[in-house]
């Protein structure tokens, strides 16, 4: 393969290339925070505020109960960049307790909040119904049309992650939520969104690891209602209880340009909201996934864990995944339920291999599936039948379960050396949950387990500090907000088919746009496959070409940073075998960035005429193509404006170009 660059006319490019933006593209304006502000006095400050949430109980609308129950407030700063807002409403008559807690961010136009009820009483509550954590209405000032712009989930297809665009039309509604419970499973699946109007418009997260429910209700007017919440609330509190909403978060942006909106949420998510290791975002990470523990071995892990070293490959993360515990004479991982480790083939546990990744100054993740039983023979099952719903989902909102899940991962994590937790998924628990519900308990069953899921975490991370925790779930099918401030999805997706390279491309395009630090892992060597998989979690399997994997390593170490930067497509979303997809990251502050580019296998064209974008346009960038010799310089204004031509000649093909700004 060769790979051509140069400076061209740009002649005849889409739109998206075609944009003049600006080189800070995370750079936040004052008219938004005014917007933000505006908003959170209407909603949330001022005492005589439309709240953003909504409820009914006892068959009275919150709005008309809220206005007539003594109020109390509070407001804190948590740190240099935010500020809480507590409000409380006390049902003097039953003892229900309504307290929203919201959170106002001084660097961004953000702000987020999470409504709780608690019984305080003596007695049953009456039916709660209906719970909304978002229920508000946007007006714009002129005819254009609401655009509400957003993804699809991961649900085991090539287009999991596409983008999607929905025009909101007078007088319709669009209804959304997930498949069997788990919150970005399925093509409705995806608990972000973008709506957009004419002159801005408000990013929208919903963080509920359980079944949520969202409606963009158009009037015939200028006004659009959003209403989100947990999908089904019919309930009573008992005394003592407390159940809570799913978080709500909005980001307000202005103007025209989407790409920057995205990039401004971006920002906000790596400042704010992925969990930190030691108080800092977690650095892009080399992984590799030793020999497949449920057909594996001890000695089998050993020796792949070597082979890297002495190629001179160096691991951040060593994989120790599913199957490690006793699974059968015929070793199989689905059955679960007994967390041990299986010592017939590992005698002396991970300790040893752990002692000698901790040596090389490197971690050990191990793989976990605490709420699926998958044996009827195992453990929990056969000690603790109460813990479990349907014989299969441990019920994590029960307070003993909870606590032992909580405890021996603690001490197994301990003894064997693990430094990072991985908590995999591999079951649709709505059905579970619902079917234990009274027809007057309707969503408690989800609700606390939602709420023990977040508390064995928080627990977690609070006894190991510093430790990483991964939130697969066949793939990436929770990862709602609430789970990605506490986890990273080092593997975004299971759909990882043999030969289906494409749909990585279209992964990446897709999730970029929302959740900046993902991983995977592959398992080739050559070019073309392993490119389409370098991202911020990067990793191979065991029993490789070293010779080639550690040059594919070497080449991801120098991409993957630059991947947690500003993000621009290059060309529109696509899976078809006949186009090229191409993409930029861009990071303003250190002056580097790259392009990476594909051509699909029947694609007729070999050059690809692309504008770069977010540069400074008075200074002189430095090009290294990852296939071609030298270096190439040019201005960051013929390369905003006249545009970067890329040449690939294989078919398929791929070309990694970055970029580092010289003065």
């Amino acid at each position: 393969m060769s790979v051509t660059l140069g400076v061209l006319l740009t002649i005849g490019v889409s739109m998206i290339l075609a944009r003049k933006l600006h080189a800070r593209e995370g750079v936040v304006r004052p008219a938004e925070m005014q917007q933000r502000d505006q908003w959170s006095k209407q909603h949330l400050s001022d005492t005589q505020a439309q709240m953003p949430f909504s409820f009914v109980y006892g068959d009275q609308p919150s709005e008309k109960l809220l206005a007539e129950w003594p109020r109390t407030q509070k407001r804190k700063r948590l740190d240099a960049s935010r500020s809480q807002l507590t409000v409380t409403w006390t049902d003097a008559k039953n003892g229900l307790e309504v307290r929203c807690i919201s959170v106002e961010y001084s660097d961004f136009p953000a702000i987020e909040w999470t409504v709780y009820f608690k019984n305080t009483g003596k007695q049953n509550t009456p039916i709660f119904r209906d719970i909304r954590s978002l229920d508000t209405l946007f007006q714009k000032t002129d005819s254009r049309d609401f655009i509400l712009n957003g993804n699809k989930g991961d649900y085991y297809v090539r287009e999991g992650y596409e983008p999607t665009r929905r025009v909101l039309k007078p007088n319709t509604t669009h209804n959304f939520a997930p498949d069997g419970g788990r919150p970005t499973n399925g093509a409705n699946g995806w608990p972000y969104y973008n709506i957009q109007w004419s002159d801005g418009g408000v990013m929208m997260a919903i963080g509920w690891p359980g079944q949520w429910a969202s409606s963009f209700i158009r009037d015939d007017q200028n006004g659009l209602r959003i209403v989100a919440g947990q999908e089904l609330t019919h309930l009573s509190l008992k005394p003592g209880e407390q159940i809570r909403t799913p978080l709500m978060a909005l980001l307000f942006w202005q103007g025209a340009d989407l790409v920057r909106a995205q990039n401004l949420w971006r920002r906000w998510f790596m400042t704010h909201n992925i969990p930190k290791i030691n108080g800092k975002p977690p650095a892009p990470i080399a992984q590799m996934q030793l020999s497949p523990a449920c057909k594996g071995s001890e000695q089998e892990q050993w020796r792949e864990a070597r082979s890297f070293a002495e190629a001179g490959i160096d691991i951040d993360v060593y994989w120790n995944d599913a199957g490690w515990y006793p699974c059968g004479a015929d070793p199989s991982w689905p059955l679960t339920g007994t967390w041990e480790v299986d010592r017939v083939r590992y005698p002396r546990g991970f300790k040893p291999l752990a002692d000698w990744i901790h040596a090389r100054g490197k971690k050990l993740i191990v793989w976990f599936e605490p709420e699926r039983i998958g044996d009827p023979n195992s453990w929990l099952p056969k000690n603790h039948p109460d813990w479990i719903l349907g014989g299969a989902l441990l019920n994590m909102g029960h307070p003993e379960a909870q606590k032992w899940v909580l405890e021996h991962t603690d001490n197994f994590m301990r003894e064997n050396g693990i430094d990072y937790y991985r908590q995999d998924f591999n079951i649709d628990p709505l059905s579970f949950w619902r079917a234990n519900d009274a027809p007057d308990r309707q969503g408690i069953t989800e609700n606390l387990h939602v709420q023990g899921y977040l508390a064995f975490w928080d627990e977690l991370r609070r006894r190991h500090p510093g430790m990483l925790i991964d939130s697969c779930a066949s793939g990436g099918r929770r990862n709602d907000m609430e789970t990605l401030r506490r986890a990273v999805p080092l593997l975004r997706s299971d759909y990882q088919p043999a030969k289906d390279w494409e749909a990585q491309h279209g992964q990446t395009y897709g999730i970029s746009s929302w959740i900046p630090y993902y991983g995977s892992g592959v398992y080739s060597v050559e070019k073309y496959p392993a490119r389409s998989y370098y991202m911020p979690a990067f990793g191979l399997g065991g029993n490789q070409d070293m010779k080639k994997a550690k040059a594919l390593y070497d080449e991801c170490r120098i991409v993957a940073p630059l991947m947690l930067g500003d993000y621009y497509p290059l060309t529109s979303y696509t899976l078809a075998p006949e186009r090229w997809i191409a993409w930029q990251f861009d990071r303003p502050e250190q002056g580097d960035g790259v392009i990476q580019a594909f051509r699909h296998d029947t694609s007729e064209e070999n050059t690809k005429r692309f504008r770069l974008c977010g540069l400074d346009r008075d200074a002189q960038y430095e090009l290294t193509n990852f296939d071609t010799e030298g270096t190439t310089r040019v201005s960051g204004k013929e390369l905003m404006e006249k545009g970067l031509v890329v040449t690939i000649s294989d078919q398929p093909g791929v070309a990694i170009i970055t970029y580092r700004r010289t003065k």
